[in-house]
C-alpha cells in the first residue's frame, strides 16, 4: 500500500460517509456529486486493500473492526484544519480563524460575551467553538486553545491557570422556598434533585464530599445545559457554576456545599507565534481569572 500516492479528499469521503451513512447525504455535505463520492471511497478500498462499508437497514455502516479507522480519519481531519488555519493569515495579523474547545456550559453561558469583546476589537477574527466535555487533544490539533477543569501535562503545551469554577445548589425562586432550611439528606430524600442519566460524575463528586447520593431524582440528564434548563424551570434542585446561578436570578442553598475546580487556557506552544491565537489566549485568560 502506497499510502503517500493518496490524498485527504479520500479520507474526508470517509468520514462524510461514516458520519451521515449515505453516499447521497455525504456527496451534499462535501457539496459533491453522489459518483464522485462512490469513486472516492472506492479508490480508498483499493488502496487500503479492503472493503469498508457494509449495507444495513440503517444504510451504509463501517465494518466491524474498522470503527478505530474513523477516529484516526479525525485526527486527519483536525491536522488538515489546522493547516489550514496556520496558513489563513500572517503571524503578526490578528485575522483569521481561532479554535476554542471548551464544555457546553462555558460555550454558551461563559464565553460569549468575552468573544464579543474580542470580535469588537477585532473584526477580523473568526472564532469556531468546539463545545464538548471531552477534552480537546491540542497535540493532534483538535483545537488551537482549549479552556479544561485538569491542568495539562504535555511539555509542548502552554498552560495558564485561571480562576477556579466555583459549584453550587441551585433551584428556581419557589421551589428554594419549598427545600428552604433543609439539610443535604432531608432534601434528598424529597427526590426533587436533579442529576446525570448514565454518567456518575455527579455522583462521584457527592461521594467525595462525604454525601450518599440521592437514590431517587425527579430529572435526570448527561447534558449540564439540560441540567442548568432544568433547574431554571423549577423542575429541581440541581448543581451548576456559582457564578451562572447568580446571573439566572436562581437561589442558592446549601451554601455549606461549594466544590471547586481548578481551570485552565490552554493552547500548543507552535501557537505563540500567531498574533491571532495570542490574542484570543490572552483574552480568555484575563476575562476567566475574576
Amino acid at each position: 500500500m502506497n499510502i503517500r500516492s493518496s490524498n485527504w479528499e479520500l479520507f474526508a469521503a470517509y468520514l462524510a460517509v461514516c458520519r451521515t451513512s449515505s453516499l447521497s447525504a455525504a456527496a451534499r455535505s462535501l457539496g459533491l456529486s453522489q459518483p464522485t463520492v462512490r469513486r472516492q471511497i472506492e479508490a480508498l478500498e483499493a488502496l487500503v486493500g479492503t472493503t469498508l462499508f457494509t449495507r444495513s437497514a440503517a444504510g451504509l455502516v463501517p465494518l466491524e473492526g474498522h470503527l478505530s479507522l474513523m477516529a484516526e480519519a479525525e485526527a486527519m481531519e483536525s491536522a488538515a484544519l489546522a493547516f489550514a488555519r496556520l496558513a489563513s493569515s500572517s503571524a503578526d495579523d490578528v485575522s483569521g480563524t481561532v479554535r476554542i474547545s471548551c464544555s457546553n456550559v462555558y460555550g454558551v453561558e461563559i464565553l460569549p460575551p468575552i468573544l464579543a469583546e474580542l470580535q469588537a476589537t477585532w473584526p477580523k477574527l473568526e472564532i469556531e467553538l468546539a463545545l464538548t466535555n471531552d477534552i480537546a487533544n491540542l497535540l493532534r490539533r483538535d483545537a488551537d486553545i482549549a479552556v479544561r477543569l485538569a491542568r495539562p501535562e504535555q511539555a509542548a503545551l502552554v498552560a495558564r491557570k485561571v480562576s477556579p469554577m466555583r459549584l453550587g445548589f441551585f433551584a428556581a425562586p419557589q421551589l428554594a422556598e419549598r427545600v428552604r432550611g433543609m439539610d443535604f439528606a432531608a432534601l434528598s430524600a424529597t427526590g426533587l434533585m436533579i442529576s446525570q442519566d448514565r454518567l456518575d460524575t455527579i455522583a462521584a463528586g457527592l461521594r467525595q464530599l462525604g454525601l450518599k447520593p440521592p437514590t431517587r431524582t425527579v430529572f435526570r440528564s448527561d447534558d449540564d445545559l439540560a441540567q442548568l434548563a432544568a433547574i431554571r424551570s423549577g423542575i429541581g434542585v440541581g448543581i451548576c457554576q456559582i457564578a451562572i446561578g447568580q446571573k439566572s436570578g436562581l437561589v442558592r442553598i446549601l451554601e455549606d456545599l461549594a466544590p471547586t475546580f481548578d481551570a485552565w487556557v490552554v493552547m500548543h506552544e507552535d501557537q505563540k507565534r500567531l498574533a491571532r491565537a495570542r490574542v484570543v489566549f490572552d483574552a480568555l485568560v484575563k476575562a476567566l481569572d475574576r
